[in-house]
């Protein structure tokens, strides 16, 4: 069973490596961190924090889009392309068909936080006071390594992205050591951002089980804003919206996930919080996270389970 997901898996993240789409999104991850050094030259004594926060959440925003994006297509292009038939034609359930392309989607959306992270990191590290020739070293060494990897290796050219988004991480880590708060506010809103994302492809993938690419994408956004707001929902003032409203906001914030609880404030990231762990947390946060996301795929399966795919 294991070796059958995992090689569907596999075969997900190749696909997704590969998207034109993923490597703009990637691009324009990278352009916004970029433009938060520029907005961060401006803010005086205030430069790591304006880049840190700033590419934290450019960094949790582009990952959302890219599970939207993700969960949304590729379900629907196996369908499309009528490649799903000859897969589950052989010894293999549709739900374990299911699960493989979910951790397949993960697994990218793994190496995309994981190389935007590395190279905020980067950038902080320049910000602390690293030379420049440093950090812009690390970088393009580690790009041209792994062009000249891929080319000496092709049966490894899609793994390699994945290998240097983590060889990045840690190096940026390393690099960054000058600025501790700040390093944790990127690594610590990174995992978060893992739990929260996890949870958006497994929204998407429940959607795509039943639905075209663009409701998916449209269900998907939905409930990812309506859990971001559900704080609010759940506190909305009976004498302003009436209590029907504030009965049918509290509901809401009950059904869908609380996504607000990967996005925490500041001083829980850097341990200045009283009485707050984040290894505590985040480690909640995870669990948080995979009871919707296995909660979501089970209902996934069920209906894929009883599509008709003529």
């Amino acid at each position: 069973m294991l070796a059958r997901i995992s090689v569907i898996a596999l075969n997900t993240y190749r696909e997704a490596v590969r998207a034109r789409i993923l490597h703009g999104l990637f691009a324009m991850a990278l352009a916004t961190g970029g433009y938060s050094l520029v907005v961060g030259a401006y803010a005086l004594h205030n430069s790591m924090r304006v880049v840190s926060d700033l590419g934290s959440a450019s960094i949790s925003l582009y990952g959302i889009i890219v599970a939207i994006v993700l969960g949304a297509t590729s379900l629907h292009r196996e369908l499309e392309h009528k490649t799903v038939f000859p897969i589950l034609a052989r010894p293999l359930s549709r739900w374990e068909y299911l699960v493989g392309k979910y951790l397949g989607t993960v697994l990218t959306l793994f190496a995309f936080v994981a190389a935007d992270s590395g190279a905020l990191l980067l950038a902080l590290s320049v910000q602390s006071g690293r030379a420049l020739w440093q950090a812009v070293a690390l970088g393009l060494g580690s790009v041209v390594l792994g062009v000249l990897a891929g080319w000496r290796l092709p049966r490894w050219r899609t793994t390699l992205p994945l290998l240097w988004a983590i060889v990045l991480v840690i190096a940026g880590w390393l690099l960054a050591r000058d600025a501790p708060d700040h390093r944790m506010v990127v690594v610590g809103s990174a995992a978060l951002t893992l739990c929260e994302v996890g949870i958006v492809a497994a929204l998407a993938t429940f959607f795509a089980s039943f639905s075209s690419p663009f409701l998916t994408a449209v269900f998907t956004f939905g409930v990812f804003v309506v859990g971001r707001s559900a704080d609010t929902l759940a506190h909305l003032p009976d004498r302003v919206f009436g209590a029907a409203i504030q009965q049918m906001g509290e509901v809401l914030s009950r059904v869908v996930p609380n996504l607000m609880v990967y996005v925490p404030p500041r001083p829980l990231l850097t341990g200045e919080a009283a009485g707050s762990s984040l290894a505590e947390y985040a480690a909640l946060a995870a669990l948080q996270s995979c009871a919707w996301s296995v909660g979501l795929l089970a209902a996934a399966s069920l209906i894929f389970r009883r599509r008709d795919f003529l």
